[in-house]
């Protein structure tokens, strides 16, 4: 299993940066995603990226302005996502946290990588989205 963890701040309250991290019906900010598609049940749905690619996620535990975490599974790999929410010297601090399990041999030499690139683009989209 392969673990990376990304850790920012924003000058935006803490309210605002949980919002558009939780928001699933706003994908829009998301550099990465084409679409998000919201399952009956309202704890699970399927990102869509640009390419194509589709990966399942099912919501395990929100504390509003806490905590939100999520399983994720695809083709290729399947993990857990735990994403916390802290005022730290008037500034909103996240920190995200991704385990992952890929099925593909190969993939494990170069998912640190991946998961690093992933997460870095995410903060940059996310700080976008609140204005920073």
């Amino acid at each position: 299993m392969k673990k990376s963890t990304i850790v920012a701040e924003f000058k935006s309250p803490i309210e605002k940066v949980w919002d558009v991290v939780t928001n699933n019906n706003e994908f829009e900010w998301r550099s990465d995603l084409s679409s998000i598609v919201i399952s009956d049940n309202i704890n699970c749905f399927t990102e869509i990226t640009k390419d194509g690619y589709e990966t399942e996620f099912t919501i395990t535990v929100v504390k509003k302005l806490e905590r939100y975490e999520f399983d994720m599974k695809n083709k290729n790999m399947q993990g857990h996502w735990i994403g916390t929410f802290k005022v730290h010297n008037g500034k909103t601090r996240i920190e995200f946290t991704e385990e992952i399990e890929v099925k593909n041999y190969i993939m494990k030499v170069f998912i640190g990588g991946f998961l690093r690139k992933q997460q870095a683009l995410y903060i940059s989209d996310l700080k976008k989205a609140l204005g920073e």
